[in-house]
């Protein structure tokens, strides 16, 4: 398959990622966790995402799935669904570095009638080599935006 030409500035996120990560947030006790990422190129102009965390222990905690799409190789696109009853659009710039990209993704929220209310997230991708950092942050059950995880992730 060839890669579509729409997603050069993101083919080096192409693969699966692993690593480690730590939680925290007003409401909960501070947390680490282990992450996997996977992005998959299906042949069109955006890419499949799965992520998965568990707990120290080996516990599944957390999954969300969705694409990303590149518009004019500087904007991205995350369009995500989650299990806790969140469908998420983060939307933000892609800027070229040296060694990949960072992006910067500012997210509207849509909330089922049975999930906790998020209001808004943030997510920054930085794509350096073999190196993927996480950063999200999040505006959720009266809390105002704030930093919840970060992950450090090399490619497997």
């Amino acid at each position: 398959m060839t890669l579509h030409p729409g997603l050069a500035s993101v083919a080096g996120l192409i693969g699966t990622w692993r690593g480690e990560g730590d939680g925290e947030y007003p409401t909960i006790d501070s947390f680490r966790y282990s992450e996997e990422i996977a992005f998959t190129d299906v042949g069109k102009p955006f890419l499949h995402y799965l992520q998965r965390t568990w707990s120290p222990a080996g516990a599944p905690m957390h999954t969300e799935t969705g694409y990303l799409r590149v518009i004019d190789g500087s904007t991205a696109e995350f369009v995500l669904a989650q299990p806790t009853g969140q469908t998420e659009l983060a939307e933000g710039a892609l800027e070229a570095t040296a060694e990949g990209f960072t992006c910067f993704l500012a997210s509207r929220i849509l909330n089922s009638a049975s999930a906790k209310h998020v209001d808004s997230t943030q997510r920054r991708l930085e794509l350096a080599g073999d190196v993927l950092t996480t950063h999200f942050a999040m505006a959720a059950v009266g809390v105002q935006m704030t930093h919840h995880l970060k992950s450090v992730l090399r490619r497997v």
